[in-house]
């Protein structure tokens, strides 16, 4: 039999300081895996937390409206501009009255076509000392905190607005869904009237515009806002004293283009016709403007516009220019709205300005009439304006949306290269659907203008420009 000879000092030594290296390389592996599964299930819990607004989408049933009203203007039309836009099935809130209307159990009882009556609470004991204002201003400002009281469930938004605020609901939520609903937001717009900014304050959500303002925010407003306003008894609305309580929580405006004070009178064409880059979310104003389009009553005029609104909310009123080389026209297309042609080659910079076809929403000195946005003149003689065709009707086809706009006619004279000719144009265009980048980073789309097929008729495709395609007239 053969003898294994027993191991030397310095053998034994040599496998312990190899187990040992061994046993600490497991160990330190074990503690790397280890941490980094921890590390990972942390950050992977804390993308959940912070980016829920993102993977899980904002929708309306998470967003609670608060509507001032008063008993007077809720029992005319006032309720009508809200029906238009209530969606019963997926929407919350309540219109505040300070009372109810006399005949408000025979008319409003089971009535899903308009939301819920809320009574304000009693604010005499709050002190208003502004001379010639209305004191109601602090029952609608108290609309806030009494609309957080209702206690809803499941809110990432609170919405507020006039009885004559006009939503686009679709392009609301999509607007809120560029922000994290965790964190503190007041988001609105201001006047478009410069005098109205510079008194009022820069940095105030018009309330008739709308405004929202995130459900941690608005709790924690909610909580000290009868406090606050017991120091503002000097200032005149309802939106002063909302905004100068959250500038006390140290929250600033978040100013987005898609809500619309419409601090303006007569005819609104040349501001809707060049609509900001940005959803339309609102409209105000609407009882003391033109109806959008001719020949209709206000409520009409709106009913015709949801027409497109319900068929492609996203594109309503976005402008694409193009231009026809053969006649050097230049074609600006309003979604849904109105398509103006000119009769000669503008560049795009000179088309984009608003037309000033309005006046101002007071008389007075200079600045009375200085607005917001870049304008350009509305030539007093129409036969110089361009020929504008207004929305006639939209529908969904197998290749996409035809809206089709008629001419809207000016005993002008012309002949056969104005386009005064034409008598109707046909858009085609594919469904616009926004996602979190195009909001964030938004580009204008391009159109092409088809080979003539006569009778009178333009034929126009709206398309996503290519990557570092250029509108301009091609020579």
């Amino acid at each position: 039999m053969q003898l294994i000879p027993s191991p030397t000092k310095t053998q034994v030594s040599s496998r312990l300081i190899n187990l040992y290296i061994i046993s600490s390389s497991v160990c330190t592996l074990f503690l790397f895996v280890s941490f980094f599964l921890v590390l990972t299930s942390s950050k992977t819990s804390y993308i959940s937390s912070q980016d829920g607004y993102a993977t899980t989408p904002t929708s309306l049933d998470h967003v609670v409206f608060g509507i001032a009203s008063n008993q007077k203007s809720w029992t005319s039309q006032r309720k009508e501009y809200v029906r238009l836009w209530w969606k019963h099935h997926s929407m919350r809130g309540c219109v505040f009255l300070e009372s109810l209307p006399p005949d408000h159990q025979h008319n409003h009882t089971n009535d899903t076509t308009l939301p819920p009556v809320c009574i304000s609470g009693d604010t005499s004991r709050f002190r208003y000392t502004y001379k010639g204002g209305l004191r109601s201003a602090i029952r609608v400002a108290r609309v806030v905190s009494e609309t957080v009281a209702l206690n809803h469930s499941n809110v990432r938004w609170y919405v507020f607005g006039d009885d004559d605020t006009v939503f686009i609901p679709e392009n609301l939520v999509k607007t809120l869904s560029k922000y994290d609903h965790e964190l503190w937001y007041y988001i609105g717009a201001n006047s478009e009237i410069y005098e109205q900014n510079r008194i009022f304050g820069f940095g105030m959500a018009f309330g008739g515009a709308g405004f929202a303002i995130s459900y941690p925010l608005a709790k924690a407003l909610a909580k000290v806002f009868d406090s606050c306003i017991e120091r503002y008894p000097h200032l005149y609305g309802s939106d002063s004293r909302i905004s100068s309580c959250l500038a006390e929580l140290g929250v600033g405006l978040t100013h987005e283009p898609g809500f619309h004070q419409n601090d303006l009178r007569g005819d609104t064409f040349g501001l809707l016709a060049s609509h900001p880059l940005a959803p339309l979310v609102s409209l105000h104003h609407l009882e003391h403007t033109d109806p959008i389009f001719p020949n209709r009553t206000t409520m009409q005029a709106l009913q015709h516009l949801f027409k497109a609104v319900n068929v492609d909310p996203h594109r309503i009123l976005q402008k694409t220019v193009c231009y026809d080389r053969w006649f050097s026209w230049t074609v600006s297309v309003s979604w849904g709205y109105a398509v103006q042609i000119y009769g000669n080659h503008m560049p795009l910079r000179d088309v984009l300005p608003v037309q000033e076809t309005f006046k101002p929403w007071k008389k007075g000195p200079v600045l009375s009439g200085v607005y917001t946005f870049n304008t350009r003149e509305h030539h007093p003689d129409p036969c110089r304006r361009p020929v504008v065709f207004f929305l006639d009707h939209v529908s969904s086809r197998e290749d996409g949306i035809m809206s089709i706009y008629k001419k809207s006619y000016e005993n002008c004279s012309y002949d056969m290269a104005s386009p005064r000719k034409l008598e109707e144009v046909r858009v085609l265009s594919q469904k616009l659907d926004l996602d979190i980048k195009q909001l964030q980073a938004p580009r204008r789309h391009c159109c092409d203008i088809l080979p003539s097929t006569g009778g009178g008729v333009m034929d126009i495709v709206i398309r996503e420009c290519k990557h570092e395609e250029l509108t301009y007239m091609h020579s």
